[in-house]
C-alpha cells in the first residue's frame, strides 16, 4: 500500500524508512516505523512562567522475521550508524527469539486510505511569547472567574507536532502527520475549612480553535460546587455521566473489544458476538477516519488504512478489533488496528473511541431523571475495576439530583456493578457528542439501577 505523502519532511522520512525494508535478505521480512515530532509545554503559575519546555525528538523501530521468530531494535536518532546497529541488533534478536508461527509483518490488504491530513502550520508558526501569553491568560481567567478561587495550581499551554512513516519488506509503504495543541487549568478554591480543585481544557488542530473561556469556566465551576459535599445514604439510583466520564466507560468497553484480550480468555464479551451487551441505545464504533477524532489518521501502526471498526450497534456485538498478528491467529483480517512508537513492536488497541449521539440535550436527559446522582469524578479505576469478570467498584463525588435538578453535593461514596451490567442498564444516551483531547468521542449517557454505597 502507498499514498504520496502529504510534504517533503515525510516524504524523507518515507524513503528512509523503504531504504532499511529493502535491506531484507533471503527468508526475511524486514519493517521500519520511523517518526520525527516537536512539542513545546508552557506551565504557568502566580501571574509567571514557571517552566517552558521546548523538544524534538526523532527515532527508528526496526523489527525483522525469520523462520517465525521476531526480532526488534529501535534508535533514538535517525543517523545513519544508529540505523544500521538497530536493523543488526533486530536481526540478532530475532535468533533468540522463540518461534512464533504467527508473527510477520502487515500484508496490503486493498483497503485505500480516507484522506486526511491533521496537519495545521500555524501549530508549529506559532510564537513563543504567544503561547506564554496565552498561558498567563487562562490563569488571570480562572482567578477572576470566582471569589472562592484561590490560585490556580498550573495553568498549561501545550502543542504537538509530528510526522511518521512505515515500510516493509511485504510491500507496505505509508506515512502520515499531524498537529494539535491545547490549554488546561487547575484551579484551587477554598471555602472555610474545605478546600477542592478543579480541571478544565480546551483542544484544537489550530490555536484558533482554542476557547480559554470555556476552559477557565469549566475549571471555576468543578472547583466550586462541591463545597458542603459529603456521604448519602446507601440506594440503588441512576447515575448521569457527562461526555468525558462516559469516555471512562466507553474507553473500559474498548479495551475489551480486543481480539488479543479474546485469544488471551481475558474478555468478558468473548464468544458473545451477535449477542446483545448492551442497551440498544448504545452504538459504540472505533474510527480514525473520522475528522472530528483527535486521534483521526490515515493509516495504522503497520502502514495499513485506518477503517471504521463497528463494536456494538444498537446494543449488539459486532465483532473485535486485530492488528495483522492476533489476526492470524483468530482466523480474521487485520481491522487496521495496530498502535505502536518507536520503542514497541506493533499491538491491537482502540484508536479512535466513539459513542453515536443519542436523543437529547443534557439538560433533556437531567430532566428525565427522578433520584440520580451526576457523577463529576471517579478514583480508583485501576484498582477498582477488573476487565476480565467485568467487576467495577470505584469511588465517585457529584451533585445528587432530584426531580430532574441538580441538589446537593456528594463526595466519599462508592458505586458498585459490574460492566455487563451497567451496559445493558443504559436508559439514554444524547446528542452532545463532545471531542475529548485523548481523541474519544461520547455524548452524556444515563445508567439505572446502580448501587451506590455511602452511609
Amino acid at each position: 500500500m502507498s499514498l504520496d505523502p502529504p510534504d517533503h519532511e515525510s516524504a524523507a522520512l518515507l524513503a528512509l524508512a523503504q531504504s532499511v525494508a529493502q535491506q531484507a535478505g533471503a527468508g526475511e521480512q524486514v519493517e521500519a516505523f520511523v517518526a520525527r515530532s516537536a512539542y513545546t509545554t508552557v506551565r504557568a503559575h502566580g501571574g509567571e512562567v514557571e517552566s517552558f519546555t521546548s523538544a524534538a525528538t526523532a527515532g527508528i523501530g526496526v523489527r525483522v522475521v525469520a523462520n517465525n521468530r521476531q526480532g526488534f531494535a529501535y534508535a533514538g536518532t535517525l543517523d545513519a550508524d544508529a540505523i544500521s546497529d538497530a536493523l543488526s541488533e533486530a536481526r540478532d534478536n530475532a535468533k533468540f527469539a522463540e518461534p512464533d508461527e504467527w508473527v510477520g509483518m502487515a500484508e496490503p490488504d486493498g483497503i485505500e486510505p480516507v484522506p486526511f491530513d491533521g496537519f495545521d502550520p500555524s501549530v508549529a508558526a506559532m510564537s513563543a511569547d504567544r503561547k506564554i501569553e496565552l498561558a498567563l491568560e487562562l490563569e488571570r481567567m480562572v482567578r477572576a472567574g470566582d471569589p472562592r478561587i484561590t490560585g490556580v495550581r498550573v495553568a498549561t499551554f501545550s502543542d504537538s507536532t509530528g510526522r511518521f512513516a512505515v515500510a516493509s519488506s511485504a510491500g507496505i509503504a505509508s506515512a502520515g502527520r499531524g498537529a494539535w495543541c491545547s490549554m488546561s487549568a487547575l484551579a484551587l478554591a477554598e471555602d472555610g475549612d474545605e478546600t477542592f480543585t478543579g480541571a478544565g481544557s480546551t483542544s484544537g488542530f489550530r490555536p484558533e480553535d482554542l476557547d480559554l473561556s470555556e476552559a477557565a469556566e469549566d475549571a471555576v465551576v468543578r472547583a466550586t460546587r462541591l463545597f458542603g459535599a459529603k456521604p448519602v445514604a446507601s440506594q440503588r439510583l441512576a447515575i448521569v455521566l457527562e461526555p468525558r466520564m462516559a469516555a471512562t466507560i466507553a474507553g473500559l468497553l474498548g479495551s475489551t473489544l480486543t481480539g488479543e484480550r479474546v485469544l488471551k480468555g481475558r474478555s468478558p464479551f468473548a464468544d458473545r458476538i451477535g449477542e446483545a451487551i448492551a442497551a440498544s441505545a448504545l452504538t459504540l464504533v472505533d474510527d480514525p477516519t473520522d475528522h472530528r477524532s483527535f486521534a483521526a489518521d490515515m493509516f495504522d501502526g503497520e502502514g495499513l488504512a485506518c477503517r471504521r471498526n463497528e463494536l456494538v450497534v444498537d446494543g449488539v456485538l459486532q465483532g473485535f478489533l486485530y492488528d495483522s498478528a492476533s489476526g492470524r491467529r483468530a482466523g480474521r483480517r487485520s481491522t487496521g488496528s495496530a498502535v505502536r512508537g518507536v520503542s514497541s513492536t506493533p499491538t491491537v488497541g482502540c484508536q479512535a473511541l466513539a459513542v453515536s449521539p443519542g436523543v437529547g440535550s443534557f439538560e433533556e436527559l437531567l430532566a428525565t431523571v427522578d433520584t440520580g446522582l451526576y457523577v463529576q469524578s471517579m478514583t480508583g479505576l485501576h484498582s477498582g475495576v477488573n476487565l476480565v469478570s467485568g467487576d467495577v467498584s470505584v469511588g465517585v463525588e457529584g451533585l445528587m439530583i432530584r426531580n430532574g435538578e441538580f441538589a446537593e453535593p456528594v463526595r466519599e461514596v462508592t458505586i458498585a456493578s459490574t460492566l455487563q451490567r451497567m451496559l445493558l442498564d443504559i436508559v439514554a444516551v444524547g446528542a452532545d457528542v463532545e471531542w475529548l483531547p485523548g481523541g474519544t468521542g461520547c455524548p452524556t449517557i444515563v445508567i439505572a439501577d446502580i448501587a451506590l454505597s455511602g452511609t
